[in-house]
């Protein structure tokens, strides 16, 4: 039976189950569910590779609920990385389930441990959990890891990133009893391979098929600027940004993240950060805020941003550019959403050039490189003061290039240097490669003593002329 034509009715799933799917719609699986539920329904491990939104949830759910009975003694546990996904992932099992009356709760720090507790000693058949108040529940003595014959591990490569992964690894080692484990992951790095091979039965690896991904019809602008003006130019942005408007800024580390709050704050621009460290109570605050226009600037990692859904967010911000290209496609589609204009703005160092060519390449994109933006209309002083920034001028030995006006045809390029040396009373060594032209010259000065020699030779002159020293450019070709 070719994949096209395969349907859930076709899988004699519990009729119960069978109802709810149907009545939601659905007729044909995805790939992933057509490629992992068969397998996993057979009793396997299974480690499957998709991401959110190709219906894993449901790949990994329909065989789970399978497996359980209504019979308030906890069966499974399927870990999240964050309380989020943990009730969307609740929440879908519940409707599939249909009207079994299995019992499915989900557990996640953040919130009362008592009251969890207590729904825990009532009896529940599924858990839906992050690692740490798991552990918590099992150390307290509400939770009885031992029983449990059903595992998932539910966005593990989020695990990894955001360092719970030890906590999973104990999880692990307590399910003695443990009869399938089922792991789904975007990527693969080699710590979730380890596990897989240390703690799965001979798995069966799957793949959904469907793995392109749809680039948003936004405006995508680069602005060419050194790491030291950065904020600069997010301060201009942040300027032009209208009333209603809302804006993700993504940066690479939690302590970008921190350092951007910290920074934007001074500068009386208010801002909120998102990361893994932050409590999941705090996240779920921070994102509710956004959905209510009581938050406007978000400073967020990948890992925390990832199943972030605000509809209202006008302007998405790469402090960073992200280390693969479709984390970029990711973070710009969380703009422009529900028809609304929607801007991407990428600050791009020397550093990141060929990064962003990668990622222009790789999804035929249109990102021109512009100048940072005016300010508005009637603001006269930048929010963030440009600073001078020469290390984004070097060349990969430190040298940077100055130009000044005499040529050859008016002084060696022997005489020139010792006239320098002389003037600013630096060591030779400080100065590179001279190209002479008839009226004008290209003089290389190392970064640590460009600032002070343009100070110097521009009060100085020579032979009855002035220099008229200037910073050479960098020039960017797309």
């Amino acid at each position: 039976m070719s994949k096209t034509k395969i349907q859930f009715e076709n899988w004699n799933l519990n009729p119960e189950m069978a109802r709810a799917i149907a009545e939601k719609g659905w007729k044909e699986p995805t790939e992933i569910q057509i490629e992992a539920i068969p397998v996993a329904r057979k009793g396997r491990d299974v480690v499957g590779q998709a991401r959110t939104g190709s219906g894993k949830t449901a790949a990994f759910g329909i065989p789970i609920i399978e497996s359980c009975e209504p019979k308030g003694m906890t069966q499974a546990i399927i870990l999240c990385p964050t309380r989020e996904l943990a009730v969307q992932v609740a929440e879908e099992l519940l409707w599939i389930q249909g009207n079994q009356e299995i019992k499915i709760e989900t557990v996640y720090g953040g919130t009362d441990i008592e009251k969890q507790a207590k729904l825990l000693d009532k009896g529940v058949d599924i858990i839906v959990g992050t690692p740490g108040r798991v552990i918590d529940m099992a150390k307290r003595g509400h939770l009885n890891l031992e029983n449990i014959t059903h595992f998932c591990l539910d966005e593990a490569d989020r695990m990894l990133d955001m360092g719970f992964f030890p906590d999973v690894l104990w999880i692990f080692e307590q399910m003695k009893t443990r009869k399938q484990t089922l792991l789904f992951s975007a990527t693969f790095p080699q710590e979730i391979i380890d596990a897989a091979e240390e703690f799965m039965n001979q798995p069966v690896y799957v793949m959904s098929d469907n793995l392109d991904v749809e680039v948003p019809e936004i405006d995508q602008y680069a602005v060419r600027i050194g790491r030291g003006n950065k904020l600069w130019v997010l301060g201009r942005i942040i300027a032009n940004m209208k009333e209603g408007d809302q804006m993700l800024i993504f940066t690479n580390t939690k302590r970008m993240v921190d350092i951007i709050e910290e920074r934007l704050g001074k500068f009386g621009m208010k801002a909120v950060g998102l990361h893994g460290d932050k409590a999941q109570n705090r996240r779920e605050k921070i994102l509710n805020s956004m959905r209510e226009h009581r938050e406007n600037i978000v400073v967020a990692t990948d890992v925390a941003a990832r199943g972030l859904d605000v509809e209202g967010i006008t302007h998405v911000v790469n402090y960073d550019l992200p280390d693969d290209t479709e984390s970029y496609v990711h973070r710009i589609g969380r703009t422009g959403r529900m028809g609304r204009q929607g801007v991407a703005w990428s600050l791009v160092s020397k550093e990141d050039i060929t990064t962003l060519d990668k990622i222009a390449n790789t999804w035929n994109l249109q990102i021109p490189y512009v100048e940072a933006p005016n300010l508005p209309e009637g603001v006269t002083r930048d929010p963030v003061k440009k600073r001078e920034d020469w290390a984004e001028l070097t060349d990969p030995f430190g040298m940077v290039n100055v130009a000044i006006e005499v040529g050859s045809e008016e002084i060696s390029k022997r005489s020139l240097v010792d006239w320098i040396v002389s003037e600013a009373r630096i060591p030779e060594i400080s100065i590179g490669e001279i190209i002479q032209k008839n009226d004008s010259t290209t003089v290389q000065i190392h970064v640590e003593k460009v600032s002070y020699v343009i100070d110097v030779i521009s009060k100085r002159e020579l032979n009855g002329r002035n220099l008229n020293p200037k910073i050479l450019e960098i020039m960017v070709k797309r």
